[in-house]
C-alpha cells in the first residue's frame, strides 16, 4: 500500500518546494490569479505544477509563466485548452511597482511559492528571491538533515 503525502494546510493546492531550495527567500507577496473554469475545476482535483514556473513583469502587469494546469478528461471538448499558457496575477498597483524596482535594480527574482485557497478563491504567494550558490544549497541540506536527526534523537530519549 502506498502512502499518502500529508499536506500541511488542508487549503493548500500545490507547494514549489524547488524555490525554497534555489533560491534565498527575502519577502513574500498574495496575489489572487485570473483563471478560466476548467482551471479551477482541475485545481480542485490537484493537477497543478508549479517547479518550473516564475513571474514575469511585463507593462506594469504580473503574470505566471510555465505552470501546468492539466485540463480534466471530462472537461469541454468545444474550447481549446492550453494548460501552460500565461495567467495574470491579480496585484495592487504598488506591489507591481516595488517588485519592478527590486527585480531591475538589485537582481532579485520573482518565484511562485505555493498555490491556496483563501476565501473561495484561488491564491498565489509569491516570493522575492535571490539565487543560491551550489555551496549555499548544500549548507541548507546538511542543516536539514541535522534537524530531522535532533527530532529523532529528541524523540527517543525524551
Amino acid at each position: 500500500m502506498a502512502k499518502k503525502k500529508k499536506q500541511n494546510n488542508p487549503n493548500t493546492i500545490a507547494q514549489n518546494k524547488k524555490a525554497r531550495f534555489d533560491y534565498f527567500i527575502e519577502d513574500t507577496f498574495e496575489a489572487g490569479l485570473a483563471l478560466e473554469g476548467w482551471e479551477v475545476k482541475s485545481l480542485r482535483q490537484g493537477k497543478i505544477q508549479l517547479n518550473e514556473s516564475y513571474i514575469l513583469l511585463k507593462n506594469n502587469e504580473a503574470w505566471l509563466f510555465g505552470a501546468l494546469i492539466t485540463p480534466l478528461i471530462t472537461a469541454s471538448s468545444h474550447t481549446a485548452h492550453d494548460p501552460l499558457r500565461l495567467r495574470k496575477l491579480l496585484m495592487h498597483r504598488r506591489e507591481i511597482d516595488r517588485l519592478l524596482g527590486l527585480v531591475d535594480q538589485k537582481g532579485y527574482t520573482i518565484v511562485p511559492l505555493d498555490l491556496h485557497w483563501h476565501q473561495g478563491k484561488v491564491k498565489l504567494n509569491i516570493g522575492l528571491a535571490k539565487g543560491k550558490k551550489q555551496h549555499d544549497k548544500r549548507a541548507t541540506e546538511k542543516e536539514r538533515d541535522w534537524n530531522r536527526d535532533k527530532q529523532r534523537i529528541m524523540k527517543y530519549h525524551a
